[in-house]
């Protein structure tokens, strides 16, 4: 008996025959559908969430295996738009959530509401509740969480974290950075409602004071704490009544708005 390799590159077995006849004998082939659920599992979490969403459109028993709760422990997201997309399933097994835009319509949701033009203010309504609605998804839904990374969410909100840490009572990380809408009431939350938290950063966040800081440091001492210019950072100013305030706006003496030295959105120190 002898072998040799067939167009697929496996080996196939060759048996003489009496009268100079032979007999190839075919590999055994699977196909995919005859896999246990294990094996189905494992092969659709070396997959993106596009390529599992693909391959369960095949059958009902690859769309079985994509619904399963157990192949979603894990969630990245690196812009907005994904978040509304079907190629994913939040439930009791996510147990690690980042969603990290780094696009130039982050500086734009981090200017001060009363400091958008319209037309500014027209490219945040297609998404300034957007993060706020998944989260809500997420305290609902996953209950396990333990790690959530925020980056470039600028319109993501206290109140909304504050229910997170309510709803997800074992997240031992939650790092935020550059979420102009966080405050020290989210400090103040972590104190009340993170008891299993061990992690907290509130990087480039401007709206973090040193006070809250130190008041956090005092009622959590445990606690790995990361705060990155947050603190050095100039905060949201209220709305003024007029448009040329003094205080945010030198006039010139013709009475035109000068811009302030340190006016932005949300990004120079302190001097």
């Amino acid at each position: 008996m002898s072998t040799s390799p067939d167009l697929r590159g496996s080996r196939r077995q060759v048996r003489p025959l009496p009268g100079g006849h032979t007999h190839v004998k075919q590999p055994l082939s699977m196909h995919i559908t005859q896999l246990n659920r294990e094996c189905l599992l494992c092969l659709f979490s070396f997959l993106d969430k596009d390529s599992r969403k693909n391959l369960s459109r095949t059958c009902s028993q690859l769309r079985d295996v994509f619904e399963d709760p157990t192949l979603w422990p894990l969630l990245h997201f690196h812009s907005l738009a994904e978040l509304k997309k079907d190629n994913f399933r939040l439930g009791p097994a996510l147990r690690s959530l980042s969603i990290c835009w780094h696009s130039s319509r982050v500086q734009v949701c981090s200017i001060e509401d009363w400091l958008k033009s319209a037309f500014q203010r027209s490219i945040c309504s297609q998404h300034d509740s957007l993060v706020n609605e998944f989260l809500l998804q997420v305290c609902d839904r996953c209950p396990n969480l333990a790690s959530l990374t925020l980056s470039g969410c600028g319109h993501v909100t206290d109140d909304c974290l504050t229910r997170l840490l309510l709803s997800c009572p074992r997240l031992r990380a939650l790092r935020l950075e550059n979420c102009a809408r966080v405050t020290n009431r989210t400090l103040a939350a972590v104190a009340a409602h993170g008891r299993a938290l061990q992690t907290l950063h509130v990087d480039f966040c401007r709206n973090v004071s040193a006070a809250g800081l130190l008041r956090l440091r005092a009622a959590c001492p445990s606690l790995t704490l990361s705060a990155e210019h947050s603190a050095a950072m100039i905060p949201d100013q209220p709305p003024r009544a007029h448009g040329c305030a003094a205080s945010l706006f030198p006039v010139a003496p013709g009475g035109r708005c000068l811009p302030h030295p340190t006016s932005s959105c949300g990004g120079r120190a302190r001097d």
